[in-house]
């Protein structure tokens, strides 16, 4: 970036901006240059609309970004104070998070807490389940009048 006079990465400058487009913020530098700022590097919120937080003819504080394209990228968000998460952001960043469901009886915990002698207690539970299961299927079998023959598929009637 030696063809860049006066404009080192990682300095803080002042800057004009003179467009604004879907994508960012063109910014006039005292030396002449004009730099882009990315959408992501105008706040330190999420933008949407950067009209919003920008006017052409604006005085900004830019800090210069490495750019591999020759271009100057610049950010306004890294000349920010760093921000404690506020209650609007917090949502957003935990959003994808989903916690474990709070243990509510102490059942639930003794289960959780015994896995190493669980494995008896399991094939226990299975098997009631599995005979709870068939006393309820033959029950709901014997209700609807239902018999073996009658409830395959084709019932014999093949051509």
């Amino acid at each position: 970036m030696g063809n860049i006079m006066d404009i080192e990465v990682g300095t803080v400058i002042e800057g004009k901006v003179s467009g604004l487009t879907k994508f960012g913020a063109f910014v006039d530098l005292q030396n002449g240059k004009t730099g882009m700022v990315h959408i992501s590097e105008v706040a330190q919120t999420y933008v949407s609309d950067i009209s919003e937080h920008l006017k052409v003819g604006q005085e900004v504080k830019v800090k210069v970004l490495p750019s591999d394209n020759g271009k100057i990228a610049l950010s306004i968000k890294q000349t920010l104070p760093k921000q404690k998460p506020t209650r609007e952001q917090k949502p957003r960043t935990r959003k994808p998070y989903k916690p474990a469901p709070p243990v509510t009886s102490p059942g639930d915990f003794e289960w959780q807490s015994t896995q190493n002698r669980a494995s008896g207690s399991f094939e226990d539970m299975m098997s009631k389940f599995k005979q709870t299961s068939e006393d309820k299927i033959s029950d709901l079998k014997k209700s609807t009048g239902e018999s073996r023959g009658y409830s395959r598929r084709g019932n014999g009637s093949r051509k």
